[in-house]
């Protein structure tokens, strides 16, 4: 018989794989988009489990004019990865005026929460460039256990 270079028809099985922008070392405990498991963060990245930013996220909610609802609490990040970021807007949160742009993720477009571009208030100024996501959106991933 004829050695062919093609399997045979039947034997191809056609998968759609998902191919995010960076995948985080599996040595590290990360962080997850909980609708497509695209990698968001490593856990040393990690500032604060927000419990300080609630006010801000149910602030920032309840001022969208496409109210979702809050889901919850917030974890703040130094950097994130596979997340797109929205044009910047100013928002009076209740910790002071800021600029804040809203994050999704880059696989499933799902909106995430945002980044602090820019804080009018001078206590608040170490959040610029940080990430807020919210914990509904995320799954732990890597030795959790």
């Amino acid at each position: 018989p004829e050695l062919s270079e093609e399997p045979p028809a039947e034997m191809v099985k056609m998968t759609k794989s998902k191919t995010f922008q960076a995948y985080l070392p599996n040595c590290h405990r990360t962080y997850s988009c909980i609708h497509c498991r695209a990698h968001l963060a490593n856990h040393d990245e990690l500032i604060s489990k927000a419990s300080g930013f609630f006010r801000d996220l149910m602030h920032y909610f309840l001022t969208k004019m496409s109210f979702q609802g809050s889901q919850g609490r917030a974890y703040l990040f130094n950097s994130v990865v596979n997340v797109g970021c929205g044009p910047a807007e100013e928002r009076v949160l209740l910790t002071g005026l800021h600029a804040v742009a809203d994050i999704y993720c880059e696989n499933c477009k799902t909106t995430l929460g945002w980044k602090y571009e820019h804080a009018f208030e001078s206590s608040q100024k170490y959040k610029e460039g940080k990430f807020i996501i919210e914990l509904a959106h995320m799954i732990k991933d890597n030795g959790w256990e």
